[in-house]
């Protein structure tokens, strides 16, 4: 039998290379080009929208909104994929290290992906194993009790606070959370202790609330239908002014804490993405945002526009990672 000569695999590898590049060449397309194609032939299937939370809250009612008024401009169908857990960051960060960023894959960021590795060791960082597609909105955040609950003011539930240390409790959508940290700002700023119970998303923690489960719920405007048919009460808003739909409620900061929090979100795919096809995204789902029916989710939510590009969205995120690391250090909250 005759042998053949084995021939390195780096050197295998080069000549296969040399060999394709050749061809290409020689059949008068440059090499780069190929990239290109594939950047206009997207999206050629349908993309797939991770939301890191369950179904029938408030970003799943959002989001799937904006999904499907954005594949109209997109020309594919978007899936909606509901991943929740770990405060909202799994399915991001699943995504992140394992999803090819052929654009096919995008996913949800809520702000908690920017505290989260300052609470707690991560195997992916936020600033460099994503890319920043497009900004698009910002919760209204309350705390609401059931209708039959003892605490008709803000006020009455942190007094009972402070009056039955450690037994007032409250449910949040997870651990690093905005909900979960802003009630831990007023804990600060009050000087008392509230018990928090993590949920994996708000329609969980809804049914809690609603089953006595737990005290109260602080959490995005998922609970708008609850306080309007007066099975709950919402006791106050973190917003930087009153909600037009509950103008009665007051802020955090009508009542003399300094917390104001919106938790801006937006989409992003895994690290590396052509920049073609982020620019076709961007365009969809922009379109998508402008569009009356959109605006009036965000009405019923109480949401408003947070349109960022990409490059802003991603200078955004690098400063509030930051910012933020200050924050859950003086919570006591950072990683030891």
């Amino acid at each position: 039998m005759k042998n053949t000569p084995s021939i390195p695999p780096s050197s295998g590898r080069r000549a296969l290379l040399l060999a394709a590049v050749t061809a290409t060449a020689a059949a008068g397309v440059a090499p780069w080009s190929v990239a290109n194609a594939q950047a206009q032939a997207y999206p050629s299937r349908p993309v797939t929208l991770i939301i890191p939370w369950p179904a029938g809250g408030s970003t799943d009612r959002h989001l799937r909104t904006l999904a499907e008024l954005a594949s109209k401009h997109l020309g594919q169908p978007i899936v909606v994929e509901n991943k929740p857990g770990a405060g909202g960051t799994l399915g991001p960060s699943t995504m992140a290290q394992t999803a090819k960023p052929d654009g096919y894959t995008i996913a949800q960021f809520p702000l908690g992906m920017l505290r989260m590795p300052h609470m707690q060791k991560t195997n992916w960082n936020p600033l460099t194993d994503f890319s920043y597609i497009i900004g698009v909105s910002g919760y209204t955040f309350g705390l609401t009790v059931k209708a039959d609950s003892p605490y008709k003011t803000f006020k009455d539930y942190v007094e009972a606070a402070r009056k039955q240390p450690g037994t007032i409790n409250y449910g949040s959508t997870g651990t690093g959370s905005s909900p979960h940290l802003l009630m831990e700002e007023v804990a600060d700023n009050a000087k008392v202790q509230f018990i928090h119970v993590p949920f994996k998303g708000n329609a969980d923690l809804q049914s809690a609330l609603l089953g006595g489960h737990v005290m109260a719920q602080s959490d995005a405007t998922g609970w708008d239908k609850f306080v309007d048919s007066g099975e709950m009460r919402l006791l106050v808003t973190f917003g930087e002014q009153r909600t037009k739909r509950w103008p009665d409620v007051p802020t955090a900061q009508d009542l003399g804490y300094n917390v104001v929090s919106t938790s801006p979100y937006g989409l992003v795919g895994p690290k590396g993405m052509d920049p073609a096809i982020m620019k076709t995204l961007h365009d969809a789902f922009k379109k998508a945002m402008d569009e009356p029916r959109h605006l009036e989710v965000l009405g019923q939510l109480n949401q408003a526009m947070w349109y960022r590009n990409g490059d802003e969205y991603r200078q955004w995120a690098a400063t509030t990672y930051a910012k933020d690391k200050a924050l859950i250090e003086r919570l006591g909250l950072a990683a030891k």
